[in-house]
């Protein structure tokens, strides 16, 4: 009885490993690789929707890598990347980048249907240390998203 107790809980636990590693595919920012279309009734339904959203090191096969809130500056370059689905129609989203709340970049996406994923990124210099965010708006200027992090030494 132990022993099979021994084995349900190893594959769960290569179930829940398993599931957390591997990523859902998702499309890049100038392409879109699904070909399925939602029925006119379903998009009518449907509101575009911010599935993840994170400040990277870097994008990697349409995936965040090295997802953080605290940079060094020695880091050179970071990224915000924004995976939405659905996307019931195409529309415009944006990627305005804020250090110490004084604007420094706004950042213009065409999404369109079934899903799709952006990235936006900065370089970083010495000037560029403290606080930031990336607030992440659809065309109506409405928040989806508030991503905060800092860059250090």
């Amino acid at each position: 009885f132990k022993r099979l107790i021994k084995m349900s809980v190893r594959y769960l636990f290569l179930f829940l490993l398993f599931s957390v590693l591997v990523p859902a595919p998702v499309s890049s920012q100038a392409k879109d690789t699904s070909t399925s279309q939602p029925k006119t009734s379903d998009k009518m339904n449907q509101k575009l929707t911010l599935r993840r959203a994170a400040i990277c090191e870097r994008v990697k096969d349409f995936a965040p890598e090295k997802q953080a809130v605290v940079f060094s500056v020695t880091t050179g370059k970071i990224f915000c990347y924004t995976h939405f689905d659905p996307v019931p129609e195409k529309c415009d989203i944006f990627h305005s980048w804020y250090y110490k709340d004084k604007l420094i970049t706004k950042q213009k996406f065409t999404l369109k249907p079934p899903r799709w994923s952006s990235y936006s990124a900065i370089q970083l210099r010495e000037s560029d240390k403290g606080p930031w965010r990336v607030t992440i708006t659809d065309q109506a200027n409405n928040s989806l998203g508030v991503l905060r992090f800092s860059i250090t030494d």
